[in-house]
């Protein structure tokens, strides 16, 4: 493992229950500024092995990056199951849970 994947597993994990952050964010933890690609890439090859709240990372405009019917229900249930309010649309107010 690259010493940048342990930097940005290293930061989705220290999000809190009941809020959220976006791949823009989690890369400017890890050192990566430009690394939003890579927390992506984390997320969907690590998740599952390292016990990643991967529900809990969003878009910078607040929504759920994933497509209906391909991961976006489950990300909302799971985020509304921590109390983040997740609209019809799947946006989330960045202002009240980051």
């Amino acid at each position: 493992m690259t010493e940048s994947t342990q930097r940005i597993i290293e930061a989705i994990k220290l999000i809190p229950k009941g809020k959220v952050s976006c791949y823009r964010d989690i890369a400017a933890r890890a050192g990566l500024p430009n690394g939003a690609r890579q927390v992506v890439r984390v997320l969907h090859s690590l998740s599952e092995k390292y016990e990643l709240p991967w529900y809990r990372i969003l878009r910078a405009d607040g929504f759920i990056a994933l497509q209906s019917g391909a991961g976006a229900e489950l990300q909302a249930e799971l985020l509304q199951k921590e109390g983040v309010k997740v609209s019809k649309e799947g946006r989330v107010d960045f202002d009240k849970y980051t």
